[in-house]
């Protein structure tokens, strides 16, 4: 049976994560001892033991759903066998981990420095998200085309598409998706604009970070956010890692083109089941 592993983003975190991978897995131990030493704090007392408010600071939430989404890979031991694996947003960096073309700690590394980068990015331009529901595709791109400062950003399923932009873009494109027929605009409780050209000065930061990184070919492909097609090149992936953070997360078309190419069952590592509820939506 050809496996796809799928590993989440930042959203998923929680209040006491990863602490029963901990008591109950001994390589998963070791990664959260491994990640506390390599960030210079201990994360994995603020995942296990943390408020939702410190869970959202962004020194924490981007590492913790890394760290979280690893360590419930390395804890299937010989039962972890992908045909293929994809990551929503920052899950692409569990992914390639996961998968072998990163070690962990290059993996945690690359994860905090992209965190620092975007929050910086985020102070520089006033910039939001919104999740536009039930409304086609192609009519949300159509009307932010004609709106300065916005963009579609995530196609997560059939009906959802999330718009990211200046704040002042999103605003005008949520009043326009609205009138065209658009059930609902839902603002986000994000701090910036991710996946949108308000992250240009984080990509540059993050670019430095990854060229001076060492990619392996991963053991099966990896489908990428930017383009929704597997990679096992270690070039193509660090270009397309470089490119996701202004460029749209294209999941819903991710999904399609694994079940094309043979996936029968889609295996979600990482805290909660976001990714296997957008799933069920795209297959259905």
């Amino acid at each position: 049976m050809k496996k796809a592993y799928v590993f989440p983003g930042q959203g998923s975190q929680f209040s006491g994560m990863g602490k029963e991978l901990y008591d109950s897995s001994p390589a998963a131990r070791e990664l959260f001892e491994e990640a506390d030493r390599i960030l210079g704090f201990e994360i994995s007392k603020i995942m296990f033991e943390g408020s939702a408010e410190e869970l959202k600071q962004t020194k924490v939430t981007q590492p913790a759903v890394f760290i979280h989404s690893v360590a419930a890979a390395v804890a299937l031991g010989e039962d972890f066998t992908p045909a293929m694996v994809a990551g929503h947003s920052l899950g692409e960096f569990s992914a390639l981990v996961a998968s072998g073309a990163l070690s962990f700690e290059s993996g945690l590394r690359l994860v905090y420095a992209r965190a620092m980068a975007m929050q910086k990015a985020c102070e520089e331009v006033p910039s939001t998200m919104a999740a536009i529901l039930a409304l086609a595709d192609e009519r949300v791109e159509e009307i932010c085309d004609g709106i300065e400062g916005v963009v579609a950003a995530n196609y997560n399923c059939p009906g959802q598409v999330v718009i990211s932009g200046t704040t002042e873009g999103v605003q005008k494109a949520c009043e326009a998706l609205k009138a065209a027929g658009a059930k609902r605009a839902l603002p986000l409780a994000v701090s910036g604009g991710f996946h949108s050209p308000c992250m240009a000065s984080a990509r540059e930061q993050l670019r430095v970070a990854i060229e001076q990184t060492e990619f392996l070919e991963p053991r099966c492909p990896i489908y990428q956010n930017v383009d929704a097609k597997p990679h096992t090149s270690p070039e193509e992936i660090k270009a397309n890692l470089i490119a996701q953070l202004t460029s749209p997360v294209r999941w819903t078309q991710s999904v399609r083109a694994m079940l094309a190419d043979g996936a029968e069952e889609f295996v979600e590592c990482g805290p909660g089941a976001v990714l296997t509820g957008l799933i069920s939506k795209i297959k259905a």
